[in-house]
């Protein structure tokens, strides 16, 4: 969970076989409390399920928004061959989705964080955190210099 200014708030690893609206679930339970301001979530369409959306509004109070491409998520559909050609850009910049993308570019200049060397997902998590603790020291010290 990240904030606007890409910092870290909490993080959840977990394996490769558990869905993102499971992590998600995990996360938001495991930090309940934490952030008493948090009314709003921006979140990929990984997040879409009813189940998900609907457990996240009433368990937490916190609305979600899905932040989907310009295309819908769809590069490429089957339509009619009459139907005229839906005009999709190459690329856009998806609104909210550049903020977590630019974090895990910061993430991943620390070697720790560059390969998934570690055993316990615990230790991933300390590593995350560890590595946001150094970005706000480099902050601070650009600030002050």
């Amino acid at each position: 969970m990240l904030d606007t200014l890409s910092l870290v708030l909490a993080a959840c690893v977990s394996p490769a076989s558990v869905g993102d609206q499971d992590g998600a679930a995990v996360l938001l339970a495991r930090c309940a409390g934490w952030f008493p301001r948090l009314r709003h979530i921006w979140a990929d369409q990984g997040y879409r399920g009813r189940d998900c959306l609907d457990w996240i509004r009433q368990g937490t109070g916190i609305t979600i928004q899905i932040v989907q491409r310009a295309d819908g998520g769809f590069r490429s559909t089957w339509a009619r061959a009459d139907a005229p050609p839906r005009v999709v850009p190459r690329f856009a910049v998806v609104p909210w989705r550049w903020v977590v993308e630019r974090s895990f570019a910061w993430l991943g200049r620390y070697r720790r964080l560059s390969k998934d060397y570690e055993y316990l997902a615990a230790s991933q998590e300390n590593a995350i955190y560890l590595a946001t603790v150094l970005l706000l020291l480099h902050r601070i010290g650009r600030s002050l210099s």
